[in-house]
């Protein structure tokens, strides 16, 4: 357990940023898995819709330091990739 009042507030606030994150990452996967069944159903459209969400939410965790940017794009360039591969 922290003993001085700094190392409490630490503590604490490491608490709620890792709850962020955990949040943060976990809409991650479920975008790109709602994206992954899209491009499975062969629906081009849906599948372009999702993957603008999955940009945004890719951006977004790069802009907090969540993932690092250039995963971010990497993931971004490969989900762009199989949607452009549809048609």
């Amino acid at each position: 357990m922290p003993n001085t009042k700094s190392a409490k507030k630490n503590l604490r606030t490491n608490g709620e940023r890792r709850l962020r994150n955990r949040i943060r990452k976990s809409r991650i996967r479920t975008c790109v898995t709602k994206l992954n069944e899209k491009i499975a159903a062969g629906d081009v459209d849906a599948a372009k819709a999702a993957l603008s969400a999955c940009f945004s939410e890719l951006d977004r965790a790069a802009k907090t330091n969540v993932i690092h940017r250039n995963t971010a794009d990497r993931k971004k360039q490969r989900l762009a990739a199989r949607v452009a591969a549809m048609g």
